[in-house]
């Protein structure tokens, strides 16, 4: 009753290379060679995709991002002027080793709570873009939670902090839809603070089916956290950070039925399974549970973790449940999965056996995925940047000048 497709063939970054620790701005980032060829270098927009989890970011016309680095900064005290101030602190990028209780997410659930340290983060990327293209105009993605106050600070800060010649401000699930190389569809996305469904047609969203999951892979993350260390105290503890974080990555997959996976870990002899261990600092051993492993399940069962409802299957349904009837074939053979919780081993085909066996057994459901889905609203915005479509959209440093005197 339907298909799992691939979407463009963009050559795949891995996850490793996005370090969940960075000890110092320079070791925080991938940071790529600029391409010589003339067509390469005419792409001069600097792209800027700011999620709650990651920063990616780098010169358009690119198939993947130059630069990405865990959205994470730290207010080290400064040895001439200690104290609690912010102004008597000194602001760096990642985790500092000698002070790691001093880290902290500035964009949370697709929310900016932390405005100085954004402008931070976005003048660091600026500087390293810079050294190519002096004068480059710039993309920014808005989480659709964006408030008017927030597109306001973000004019502020790119045409009077950061002296940028020009900016286009885009939806982060318009621009994972144009990755995809559709128009039409449902663009499923879900990452480090949320998880977003929202169909499209021919191009535009269709804003009242649009819905928004506040469980995504910082609540995973969450969950192993305390199963794996029992306490909720040391939030800030570097091992335990980067033992979620490797087991997140490398052990934890999704199940295609959960009662049998589980039967079928459970049954496993103590020891039989070397992939199925962590080591604590002092080189013992310790052994995974078999719901440490299924953890992403989470997506399709939010009640098994004692999270609200729905689970992501059930969004798309509702999702596209809200859409004129007349749009439900068209929309269910276009659903398109992306995000860093995508990739999770087993996650694409469950979605897909759940969207065709049990809820759209009656049209023929096609998932649409790319191999860099992690990066689809970057590469989006990376296409969107030179389509003069979007022309009438950017907004020059002159107007927002003269709009400012108005």
């Amino acid at each position: 009753m339907g298909e799992i497709r691939d979407g463009p063939a963009f050559r795949e970054l891995s996850l490793s290379q996005a370090a969940f620790v960075c000890q110092t701005p320079s070791r925080s980032r991938v940071w790529k060679t600029p391409p010589t060829s003339a067509s390469a270098m005419a792409a001069r927009t600097i792209v800027i995709d700011h999620g709650s989890g990651f920063v990616k970011a780098g010169l358009s016309g690119w198939n993947e991002p130059q630069m990405v680095f865990p959205s994470i900064v730290n207010y080290s005290p400064c040895r001439e002027n200690p104290g609690p101030s912010y102004a008597r602190r000194r602001l760096s990028l990642g985790i500092d080793v000698f002070h790691p209780d001093t880290f902290s997410y500035p964009v949370q659930r697709g929310r900016v709570l932390n405005w100085e340290a954004v402008e931070y983060i976005w003048s660091f990327v600026l500087e390293k873009s810079r050294r190519e293209h002096e004068n480059s105009p710039v993309l920014v993605t808005e989480s659709p939670l964006r408030e008017p106050a927030d597109r306001k600070k973000t004019l502020e800060i790119m045409f009077e902090l950061l002296d940028v010649p020009s900016l286009l401000l885009a939806d982060q699930l318009e621009m994972s839809l144009y990755a995809s190389g559709l128009l039409t569809g449902v663009v499923v996305d879900s990452g480090c603070g949320l998880t977003r469904v929202q169909p499209f047609y021919l191009g535009r969203p269709l804003r009242s089916s649009g819905k928004t999951l506040e469980f995504a892979g910082q609540d995973l993350s969450a969950y192993l956290f305390k199963s794996l260390f029992k306490d909720n105290d040391s939030q800030h503890n570097l091992f335990k950070l980067e033992t979620v974080a490797t087991t997140q990555m490398s052990k934890c997959y999704v199940p295609q039925n959960l009662g049998e996976a589980l039967d079928f870990r459970q049954s496993l002899p103590s020891g039989s399974d070397e992939s199925n261990t962590y080591q604590l600092p002092d080189g013992t051993p310790v052994e995974l549970t078999p719901m440490q492993r299924l953890a992403p399940e989470m997506f399709f069962s939010p009640q098994v973790f004692d999270l609200p409802g729905p689970s992501i299957p059930q969004a798309i349904v509702d999702s596209v449940k809200t859409c004129e009837a007349s749009l439900h074939p068209l929309l269910v053979s276009h659903v398109m999965a992306c995000g860093g919780n995508t990739l999770y081993p087993g996650f694409t085909k469950r979605l897909y056996k759940e969207l065709t066996t049990d809820h759209f057994s009656s049209h023929k459901a096609t998932l649409w995925v790319g191999s860099s889905r992690n990066f689809s609203v970057w590469l989006g915005a990376s296409v969107v940047a030179h389509l003069s479509t979007y022309k009438s959209e950017w907004m020059t440093k002159e107007e927002y000048v003269e709009g400012m005197r108005q």
